[in-house]
């Protein structure tokens, strides 16, 4: 919360990067339960048209025996997860690397997010703001971890975040 007024304080999204320390886990809730309409929807809004994903009787003749959750659906809301403590006062995301999947997600499942501190540094370029990496992992519930991934976002001092919100 910032303090905007007498007895006023706005609520803000997200971390400044002094708050940040390397080795600090940061455990994403709430989880989020896939529904078979979400997979779909995402899958065909995003021109995914797999049958793994939207056909139940392709899907049952698979490996799995059921539909599949689109990956990249599960990328979005992991990412989204993890907003309110990473990248809420992110300038920019400057990269992802190390995307893996070790794990299906299928509709039903309802997965979680949490993200480690990997590195802080200082921007060259842009005084006030710093680039912090972290990786993130999505787990299921049962404790399945189904993805990983490694991110850096460009983020806002708490005086570079203040300067350029005075009305936010």
């Amino acid at each position: 919360m910032r303090k905007i007024g007498e007895n006023r304080y706005r609520a803000e999204v997200g971390m400044y990067f002094e708050d940040f320390k390397v080795g600090d886990i940061y455990e994403h809730r709430p989880g989020r339960t896939i529904t078979e309409t979400d997979n779909i929807q995402f899958s065909l809004l995003t021109m995914n048209h797999h049958p793994a994903h939207c056909d139940s009787a392709f899907a049952e003749k698979t490996e799995f025996g059921k539909p599949l959750v689109n990956s990249t659906l599960t990328l979005a809301i992991v990412a989204g997860m993890s907003v309110p403590q990473i990248s809420g006062q992110a300038v920019a995301n400057l990269g992802w690397t190390d995307i893996k999947l070790p794990a299906p997600v299928f509709p039903g499942d309802t997965i979680y997010a949490e993200s480690e501190i990997l590195g802080l540094r200082p921007s060259k370029s842009r005084p006030g703001q710093g680039i912090v990496t972290v990786r993130t992992r999505g787990i299921k519930q049962d404790g399945t971890e189904f993805m990983s991934f490694v991110r850096s976002a460009l983020v806002h001092s708490r005086e570079t975040a203040v300067q350029g919100k005075a009305n936010y």
